[in-house]
C-alpha cells in the first residue's frame, strides 16, 4: 500500500492551572529541555512523518520559533499557529489549517494528534498507530488500565466496575484520516461540544465511526501535576542508563 502524506498536529495551546506554575507546562524542563521538545523531535525523526504542525496559545508563536524551532532545528515544523481556549477548538483550527495552508497542504492523508505534553512518544508507537490508520481510518493508542476501575453516581456511591480487561486509558497520538476527521468537526461546529474531551470522542459521536484502541506504552505519560515531572525525570534517566 503506497504512503500517505503524514502531518503531525502537536497541541501546547493548553494553560495546564494543575500544574500550579506560571510557566505552561508544555515548556518546563525535564532533562534540561521543555517538555514539549521531546514529542517534536520524535516526530521529526519518524520518517513516517512528513511534516508538523505546532499548536500554541496566542502570543506564544514567536517565542517558540526562537526558543523551539531555532535551537533546535527542526525543520518538518512547517507552521506555528494559535489555538483555541478549549482542545477541540485548537484541534479544529489545526484540520482547517491541513486544508487550506499552502505550507502544510493535507487534504486526504492522515493526521496524528498528539500533546505536547506526553514528551514519550516513540518511533514504535508512530508506527503502529499509523499502520492501524491505514486499515481503521480511526486509532487512538493507550494500554489497558492497571487498577480496578468503579463507576459512581453524583453523591459518590459505586454503581458498577468495568471488566478490567475491557477498560483502556487513552493517550496520544490520536490518528485519523483527514478527510473523516474534517467532515467530524464540520459537523461538531452544528451541534453541542459539551464532553468532548479527546478527538476520537468527535469522530465516534459525528460519524459514528468505530475508532480502534491500539497499544501505546505505559512510560507515554501526560505532563500535568508536580508529581509527573518527578516521573518523567525518572524515565528520562532509566532511559539515559539503557543506552
Amino acid at each position: 500500500m503506497e504512503k500517505k502524506h503524514c502531518t503531525a498536529v502537536v497541541l501546547a495551546a493548553g494553560k495546564g492551572t494543575r500544574m500550579g506554575t506560571k510557566v505552561a507546562k508544555q515548556y518546563l524542563k525535564i532533562g534540561g529541555r521543555p517538555v514539549v521538545s521531546y514529542a517534536l523531535e520524535a516526530f521529526e525523526r519518524s520518517p513516517l512523518i512528513d511534516d508538523i504542525l505546532l499548536m500554541v496559545r496566542e502570543g506564544e508563536q514567536e517565542y517558540c520559533q526562537r526558543e523551539l524551532i531555532g535551537r533546535y532545528g527542526w525543520k518538518k515544523v512547517k507552521k506555528i499557529c494559535a489555538g483555541g481556549s478549549e482542545r477541540y477548538e485548537t484541534v479544529g483550527k489545526a484540520i482547517e489549517i491541513l486544508q487550506t495552508s499552502t505550507e502544510i497542504g493535507n487534504r486526504d492523508g492522515y493526521v496524528f494528534i498528539h500533546d505536547g505534553a506526553r514528551p514519550f512518544l516513540t518511533e514504535e508507537i508512530i508506527e503502529r498507530t499509523y499502520h492501524a490508520v491505514e486499515q481503521y481510518q480511526a486509532c487512538v493508542a493507550g494500554m489497558p488500565v492497571k487498577d480496578t476501575i468503579k463507576l459512581t453516581d453524583p453523591e459518590g456511591n459505586i454503581t458498577a466496575s468495568p471488566d478490567r480487561s475491557r477498560v483502556w486509558q487513552a493517550q496520544t497520538p490520536q490518528v485519523f484520516s483527514v478527510q473523516l476527521i474534517a467532515e467530524a468537526f464540520r459537523r461538531l461546529q452544528k451541534n453541542d461540544p459539551q464532553g468532548i474531551t479527546d478527538d476520537a470522542m468527535v469522530v465516534e459521536s459525528q460519524m459514528g465511526t468505530t475508532v480502534r484502541m491500539v497499544e501505546g506504552s505505559y512510560q507515554n505519560i501526560k505532563i500535568t501535576t508536580p508529581e509527573d515531572l518527578a516521573v518523567a525525570e525518572s524515565i528520562l534517566k532509566a532511559k539515559a542508563g539503557e543506552s
